[in-house]
């Protein structure tokens, strides 16, 4: 059980990381200074982005040395403000050894209209995320942000941030940004299937027999909450399709978070800036 863990170098980490910002930013996950990373490289250190530094153009010494137990730091530049939330993950996951915060616009906009990705249409994503919640909005940098979303992570790969953005993590860093990747393909998925106006979901059998192909991937064991969420049990408690229902591997009409599908159609993208738009002014 006590398996000594094997952490990447501290030199290498900063090559991978400052390519991966680059990654991030050109492909419009983030904008300007906006998002974080950070990785494990020992049982108290952890390697993180600076802040007030686009990720698009880092320099591989300016990242910031961070201890998990403490405060201190140790680095030219001031490590993320968002540095609370990476300890509050590396606390709960102690498998995890890498996280990535971004904002990438299709699973942002999900996470703006409060819509999670949690409905079972996409084999892959079942595979490697699993259901992809959303943590309830709390005021990013504090410690409330930091534990709210680690409740979540707790029990997820991906999470939804409430008008914010998304947080992944991995084993290493690639996994950590391949997830984000996955995530938001699923998100744009996702939006042109309601534009569509239908969706096949996968029935709860389907799904499990997914869920037991983790392993073979080398994912980690499902977590019990995908298992047993709405989305992927409403199939089996509502036998008997009625007029917005239909079998597993038809078109329906609505979707896990209740919002009818013919409204989610070619005025989707609307009803996404009708709600962000209301959120700001307040109305």
């Amino acid at each position: 059980m006590n398996q000594k863990q094997n952490y990447p170098s501290e030199q290498e980490s900063r090559v991978l990381m400052v390519d991966l910002g680059q990654r991030l930013y050109q492909r419009g996950f983030v904008a300007a200074n906006d998002g974080n990373i950070s990785v494990r490289l020992s049982e108290d250190w952890i390697l993180a982005t600076p802040t007030g530094v686009s990720k698009g153009f880092m320099k591989p010494e300016e990242l910031v040395m961070v201890n998990l137990k403490n405060d201190e730091w140790r680095g030219i530049l001031k490590p993320s403000t968002e540095i609370k939330m990476h300890r509050a993950i590396y606390q709960v996951r102690p498998e995890v050894n890498a996280v990535v915060h971004a904002h990438p616009p299709h699973a942002t906009a999900f996470s703006v209209a409060g819509i999670p990705l949690d409905t079972t249409i996409l084999a892959e994503v079942i595979v490697s995320l699993g259901a992809i919640p959303i943590a309830e909005y709390t005021t990013p940098s504090t410690q409330e942000f930091a534990d709210q979303t680690a409740r979540y992570v707790r029990n997820y790969d991906a999470v939804l941030l409430a008008n914010h953005g998304a947080v992944t993590v991995g084993r290493d860093l690639v996994q950590a940004h391949f997830r984000m990747e996955t995530l938001e393909h699923y998100a744009h998925i996702c939006l042109i299937v309601r534009q569509l106006g239908s969706e096949n979901r996968l029935s709860f059998e389907q799904v499990r027999e997914l869920m037991d192909l983790r392993s073979f991937y080398g994912q980690a064991p499902p977590s019990p909450n995908c298992l047993t969420c709405p989305s992927y049990t409403e199939q089996i408690k509502q036998p008997q399709p009625g007029p917005e229902q239909s079998e597993p591997g038809q078109s329906v009409t609505r979707s896990s978070s209740g919002i009818d599908q013919e409204k989610l159609g070619t005025n989707f993208i609307e009803d996404i800036v009708r709600q962000v738009l209301t959120r700001l002014t307040g109305a």
